[in-house]
């Protein structure tokens, strides 16, 4: 968040998450780049991983506090309004956290506000890219998700 508040953007280039995603997932972000920005990120947790992760969280708080809603951050993607990016960045710490806790063998259930951005937007990017019968149909207990499903 730090890195794109401190590059403002001077356009709008993705219009809300959904299209965020869908662009990362069509190839506008280096899948490379991706995945080192994701090592180096597991790196700076350094020996005391929760030491720091609450000190990116008051340091991206600041940083917030100092933006309006619609000031233009420029991502992995093109520019966003930061209201418009902010439920991307709550969906990967959900999804993430949870990565982690099942990883190391604790049961974890996010802040609940959380929870509600991540399958929203979960949802919204089902149906956008035609797969949202199959969500339903599996969330409702009346088939399984196919193989390889995904949303992202």
């Amino acid at each position: 968040m730090e890195t794109y508040a401190a590059t403002p953007g001077t356009q709008v280039d993705q219009n809300d998450p959904v299209d965020y995603f869908l662009a990362v997932r069509g190839g506008q972000a280096n899948p490379a780049t991706v995945a080192q920005r994701g090592r180096e990120a597991g790196q700076e947790l350094g020996e005391e991983p929760v030491t720091r992760v609450n000190a990116a969280a008051q340091q991206a708080t600041k940083v917030l506090d100092g933006l309006t809603d619609d000031a233009i951050l420029t991502t992995l993607v093109g520019g966003m309004r930061l209201i418009d990016y902010l439920p991307s960045r709550i969906f990967e710490l959900t999804v993430h956290t949870l990565d982690v806790a099942k990883a190391i063998g604790v049961k974890d259930e996010p802040p609940s506000a959380a929870m509600r951005v991540t399958l929203h937007l979960m949802a919204d990017l089902a149906v956008a890219s035609g797969v949202g019968a199959d969500l339903a149909f599996a969330v409702t207990g009346r088939l399984s998700l196919p193989p390889g499903y995904s949303v992202l």
